[in-house]
């Protein structure tokens, strides 16, 4: 399955080049997090403040146990609590959502 998500991040050119620099070093616990949820593939895209990710992962991935994994791990908590410093959730999300599920309108393939 392949899902894309949007985010924003602060409108700063010093915290998103700090943003871009923990990217290019992702933890590797957070590595391992991300494969061990079930996500096969991960992309993040930027233009400007606007940030695009692409998962790719297997047809049992599941939004909920993924969150639930991330709650009962102490490096992920850390993480996240790191990087709200950088984003902006996006108008209209659930309190607390970062990343907001984008929904596809259009494909060639169908």
């Amino acid at each position: 399955m392949r899902y894309c998500l949007a985010l924003d991040l602060q409108q700063d050119a010093a915290l998103i080049a700090e943003y871009e620099g923990w990217h290019r070093e992702v933890w590797p616990g957070i590595r391992k997090s991300i494969v061990d949820g079930g996500i096969e593939g991960m992309e993040i895209y930027r233009l400007e403040n606007r940030l695009f990710m692409i998962m790719e992962t297997g047809a049992d991935f599941s939004f909920e146990k993924k969150a639930a994994m991330d709650a009962a791990n102490p490096e992920v908590q850390r993480w996240e609590e790191l990087m709200w410093k950088y984003q902006v959730a996006i108008p209209g999300g659930k309190p607390g959502e970062k990343w907001r599920l984008m929904e596809r309108i259009f494909s060639m393939t169908k």
